[in-house]
């Protein structure tokens, strides 16, 4: 049972007040027209991929799967936040309602979850192609890819369910400002006039397994990659087999190196002011680069491509 002064707290939440920067009026519009750029960009980027992974034949190997599932990844991460930020920096009125705040940053975590094991996933299906081509098709078959997927999907689930149990008990006292551009657990957490130990220690041990782990994975999976692709005699064959993994390396720091600065900091360091940027920018600017990281570099996803959009002028011109 909830004690009078708990329930009297949870009736008294509404919205919350997203500052953005509001602070600095000057810079909303320059903002607002990067950030409707890059999600227009993003959406397009990143459903280009998700086309051309489903529709042609020569994208349906275990790689582009995971690829396709990356991408819509990164398209469902815009859509949670940036619409919110865009109509908030168009809008006088900067504020989120308790229940939208909740569902976007149950969603947000959800992703961010998913998105970890996919890209340990995505650097295990390198391990098995470079070092064990032979056996590639044999081990990496359709069954295990669907699995792999499924348990990324459900793990980022069972974490985002965990921390949104345990963050819509804390009570907010006072004006409910958030000084973020979007909600998420950290600010919440901070924002919280209780007690957050058990919130604190639980979003750390949720981060260090969903970020350490798989990024320890990665890395070990890349050690004995470099060491098989060190072994190759021809130096056309050790270009090609890094150029299979060198997109896959980038998009991984581009995530990971923001997530490790936003999340294993002690909570008593943690900085609103520089937390809304950096998550601004795993949320945004990620998104908008992967698809094109991909693309530039990987000559399949190029192929595919101009085909598609061959495809597309000829059902135009007919």
């Amino acid at each position: 049972m909830r004690s009078d002064n708990q329930s009297s707290l949870w009736d008294t939440l509404t919205d919350f007040i997203l500052v953005g920067v509001s602070d600095r009026p000057w810079l909303e519009l320059p903002l607002f027209v990067v950030l409707l750029v890059s999600y227009v960009l993003a959406m397009l980027g990143n459903i280009s991929i998700m086309l051309v992974s489903r529709l042609d034949p020569q994208l349906h190997s275990p790689m582009y799967i995971f690829l396709s599932h990356l991408s819509f990844l990164d398209l469902c991460y815009t859509t949670t936040t940036v619409p919110q930020i865009l109509f908030n920096l168009g809008s006088s009125k900067k504020t989120i309602s308790y229940g939208g705040c909740t569902v976007q940053y149950a969603i947000f975590h959800w992703l961010g979850g998913t998105e970890c094991i996919i890209l340990a996933v995505m650097a295990l299906d390198r391990y098995v192609a470079i070092c064990k081509p032979l056996r590639y098709v044999v081990i990496m078959h359709r069954s295990l890819c669907q699995q792999l997927v499924a348990v990324a999907w459900l793990s980022g689930f069972g974490n985002s369910l965990v921390q949104v149990v345990l963050t819509v008990q804390l009570p907010f006292c006072g004006r409910q400002v958030l000084n973020n551009f979007f909600c998420e657990v950290p600010a919440m957490i901070k924002l919280s006039c209780a007690d957050t130990t058990v919130n604190d220690t639980t979003l750390a041990g949720l981060v260090a397994f969903f970020v350490l782990v798989p990024l320890a994975l990665i890395l070990l999976s890349y050690g004995f990659i470099a060491r098989a692709v060190l072994r190759i005699q021809s130096s056309k064959g050790r270009h090609k087999a890094f150029g299979t993994c060198s997109s896959h390396l980038v998009v991984v720091s581009l995530f990971y190196l923001p997530a490790i600065y936003m999340y294993l900091q002690p909570p008593s360091r943690y900085s609103q002011e520089q937390g809304k940027f950096i998550s601004l920018f795993y949320s945004i600017v990620t998104p908008t680069l992967n698809p094109f990281i991909y693309t530039l570099r990987n000559k399949d996803v190029k192929g595919a491509l101009r085909r598609l959009l061959a495809r597309i002028w000829r059902l135009c011109r007919s």
